[in-house]
């Protein structure tokens, strides 16, 4: 759980640049960056925020302290396939940000729509990073998802039915169970930002 609030805090932190970087544009259009720049530190800072502050901080961090907190357990079902979930994050975000380097980068950055940037279409090892950081981002999401569902379906104490589960408990089973259900829809749709797009 601490892994993960340091990570969204670090996270956080370089989210937080970029919106200063988006805030000075903003005060003096085209002085700085340009807009397909602009529009490039918009789509990475929204992609950073999500996947690596909101999630790890709202389910990683305080999602693997309070659920077995409230079930009255001692961990979480699976606590290496936690760790597991944790350590694909940091991998992902090396990727991603390797994507930004390659060639001229995805869209100059983290763009994933051509029309955002000036460019036509994305270079193809840039692509490729991006679409495998964005894939073990996903991977990370279901494992964790599929810890959260077994601990609230399998740790509640014995006596308690399934009705008289904490609400806070049944809303993370729940939407863990939609993300690994929408998963596939994503991963076919970042599958389809194929290099030629």
């Amino acid at each position: 759980g601490s892994l993960y609030f340091l990570l969204g805090l670090w996270a956080g932190l370089v989210g937080l640049v970029y919106s200063t970087m988006m805030r000075t544009e903003l005060m003096h259009p085209g002085a700085f960056y340009g807009e397909s720049v602009y529009n490039v530190l918009v789509t990475s800072h929204g992609l950073l925020m999500i996947f690596f502050m909101v999630m790890p901080l709202m389910i990683g961090f305080f999602g693997n302290w309070a659920v077995p907190l409230l079930l009255a357990a001692p961990d979480m079902v699976f606590a290496r396939l936690n760790n597991l979930s944790f350590w694909f994050l940091p991998a992902s975000t090396v990727f991603l940000l390797m994507s930004n380097e390659v060639e001229e980068g995805v869209g100059t950055g983290w763009t994933l729509y051509p029309p955002l940037a000036a460019w036509l279409g994305h270079p193809a090892p840039a692509m490729e990073f991006l679409i495998l950081g964005l894939h073990i981002a996903g991977a990370s999401s279901i494992f964790a998802s599929i810890n959260f569902v077994t601990t609230g379906a399998n740790m509640r104490p014995e006596g308690i039915a399934p009705q008289r589960t904490t609400l806070f408990v049944v809303s993370v089973v729940i939407t863990s169970f939609l993300l690994v259900v929408a998963m596939p829809v994503l991963a076919a749709g970042l599958t389809m930002l194929s290099p030629g797009c």
